[in-house]
């Protein structure tokens, strides 16, 4: 049996008349892997979107990821460029603090220059000023010397005033005739050159009579502006070398003042005190 055109015109009709049918006609006319296709199309559009969409969340989240990671790097950028700015303003700040260490060290420099110029001017001012004390130490001991010999020509040219309550009649023997008397002493052999040397050292020798009509007596004097002890101790050894020549000799010492040592000095070994003007005897002898 032929099939013409007309009968599959007719078929075409009837197919579209009846949906149904085509299912039918799809199982007959194709195979069942062609039949398979469209659910398997469907199936593969279905895991084909479903990917794109994890596809396409992948790259949101990639998108979102390279945001952060575009963030992070620019905040790193930012923290580079405050880093570098920190630096080199450390760096700044390092240059100005060695400049000031070096500002520091070179006036250190020029303090330790000074200190030492100093020192050198105050061992200068030292010196100067130990040849001033020595100057000045010498100057006094002249100016003490002066006041003494000038005090000395005061008693030696106004015996009366200064001896006539210790002894009577007062002379003071010049220099012959103290030299006269002790080269007598020296040829009779009384006296020793040493002694006789001793005794012609004396500042004054001054000699009268022990009351009115008493016998004679010598008095030997030693004269000093401020009086010591040296000076009471040089008044009793000359005299007691004066005194062998057989005549009786009193120690005095004379001056403007006299030092308490010295004073109390005096009274223990009895030598009569000139102060100013004023006659300190000693104390009576303890037997009377």
């Amino acid at each position: 049996m032929s099939f013409s055109t007309d009968d599959f015109h007719t078929l075409v009709r009837m197919i579209e008349d009846h949906p149904e049918w085509r299912a039918d006609l799809r199982r007959l006319l194709l195979s069942e892997e062609l039949l398979l296709l469209p659910e398997q199309f469907a199936q593969f559009r279905a895991q084909t979107e479903s990917q794109f969409k994890e596809l396409r969340s992948a790259i949101t989240r990639l998108v979102e990821a390279q945001q952060r990671t575009e963030a992070r790097i620019e905040a790193l950028a930012e923290a580079q460029q405050r880093t570098e700015a920190r630096i080199e303003a450390l760096a700044e700040a390092q240059q100005r603090t060695e400049a000031r260490i070096e500002a520091l060290a070179e006036a250190q420099q020029r303090t330790e220059a000074r200190i030492e110029s100093l020192a050198e001017a105050q061992q200068r001012t030292e010196a100067q000023i130990a040849t001033l004390v020595e100057v000045a130490q010498k100057l006094e001991i002249d100016v003490g010397t002066l006041k003494g010999w000038s005090l000395e020509q005061e008693y030696r040219s106004k015996p009366f005033a200064y001896f006539h309550r210790v002894i009577t009649r007062p002379h003071v023997l010049s220099s012959d005739e103290l030299a006269t008397l002790i080269y007598d002493a020296v040829d009779s052999g009384v006296l020793t050159d040493t002694q006789a040397h001793e005794i012609s050292l004396a500042d004054i020798v001054v000699r009268g009579k022990r009351g009115k009509g008493g016998p004679d007596v010598y008095l030997v004097v030693e004269v000093s502006w401020g009086v010591g002890e040296q000076d009471v101790d040089r008044a009793v050894q000359r005299a007691a070398l004066l005194a062998q020549l057989g005549t009786p000799v009193i120690p005095v010492v004379a001056g403007r003042w006299v030092t308490p040592d010295a004073a109390q000095f005096a009274q223990v070994s009895r030598v009569w005190q000139l102060r100013n003007g004023s006659v300190v005897p000693p104390a009576p002898a303890a037997d009377g």
